[in-house]
């Protein structure tokens, strides 16, 4: 039975969630089929789990805010040859209790176990607090 496990990954130059839902609208973001996609340089050894459900959590100014699930791993070969791995997924941005999270560089594979529970259907749609303010909210244990 393959388990299922996550990506935690740096939303640099983000400012909030609906900056990054701007980012991938562009066409630079898009996938072939207009899905958003991230392209990094390392392809995930975890692939198999990862596309047994997993999501792509997003680290808004140190503050895990959202996620999108992982619909697919598509390879993509750069103008200098090198095959790098794009994570498709599904444009949905799903809000997440936010939970601090230091820097780190590329992504990190993140256990089910230790991902942040999404915030109920009725909080999905409040106006997100900074992510600033939601990070030292979460310090005191307040999500």
């Amino acid at each position: 039975m393959t388990k299922t496990v996550n990506i935690v990954k740096l939303s640099v130059g983000t400012e909030d969630i609906a900056g990054l839902a701007a980012w991938q609208k562009t066409p630079r973001a898009q996938a072939s089929d207009g899905l958003p996609q991230h392209v990094t340089r390392m392809w995930p050894k975890r692939a198999d789990e990862i596309l047994n459900g997993g999501s792509i959590y997003w680290v808004i100014k140190g503050v895990i805010m959202c996620r999108q699930k992982i619909v697919r791993l598509d390879e993509r070969i750069g103008m200098d040859g090198i095959r790098r791995c794009a994570i498709v997924s599904e444009p949905a941005l799903i809000r997440v209790e936010a939970t601090p999270k230091r820097a780190f560089q590329g992504w990190r594979y993140l256990p089910t176990t230790d991902a942040p529970a999404d915030l109920p259907d009725g909080r999905q749609e409040e106006t997100p607090l900074p992510p600033e303010l939601s990070k030292a909210l979460a310090a005191i244990g307040v999500r």
